[in-house]
This record gives structure tokens, sequence and C-alpha cells, in this order.
């Protein structure tokens, strides 16, 4: 699953570059998403652009929401939730 966590960390580059934000320099499974640099509009981006090209909306098959704190909960859920 680690090739699944290096096309988040890249979706994550290419969200705030399109957006014209900075990302903090290393993105780790401890960054906190909110520190990350991408703004909660940057975040709703990034999901969808996620959805189109996984094909699933792990945050929609959930049964109660959770809102990821870290790169490494979002990694973890988007895990939990593909398609086997």
């Amino acid at each position: 699953m680690n090739n699944l966590r290096n096309h988040i960390i890249t979706a994550i580059t290419e969200t705030a570059d399109m957006r014209g934000t900075n990302i903090i320099d290393l993105l780790v499974d401890e960054t906190v998403l909110l520190e990350s640099g991408l703004d909660s509009l940057g975040f709703a981006i990034l999901v969808a652009r996620l959805e189109e090209e996984l094909g699933y909306d792990p945050f929609v098959l959930m049964d109660e929401p959770v809102y990821p704190r870290t790169l490494g909960e979002f990694v973890a859920i988007y895990q939990r939730f593909a398609p086997k």
C-alpha cells in the first residue's frame, strides 16, 4: 500500500501547486493536515481528485464520518476502504 501513500502525497503536492499554495517540505505520517499548507477547499479538491483517480471516496463509504487529523490517518482511511 506504499504506492497508494505515494499517490496521495503526489496528489496533495499537485493540488497545492494548482491552488498556488505552499506545502510544507516534508509530508510524513505525523504531519497534521491543517498544518500541511492546504486549506479546507484544497482538501475538498484533493478528495474529489482522488475519487476520480482511484474510483472511490472513502468518506462517502464510511458509516460514521471521521475527519483525519494527520496524513497517516488520511492514508489509512483510503487503504481501509480501497476496493479489494
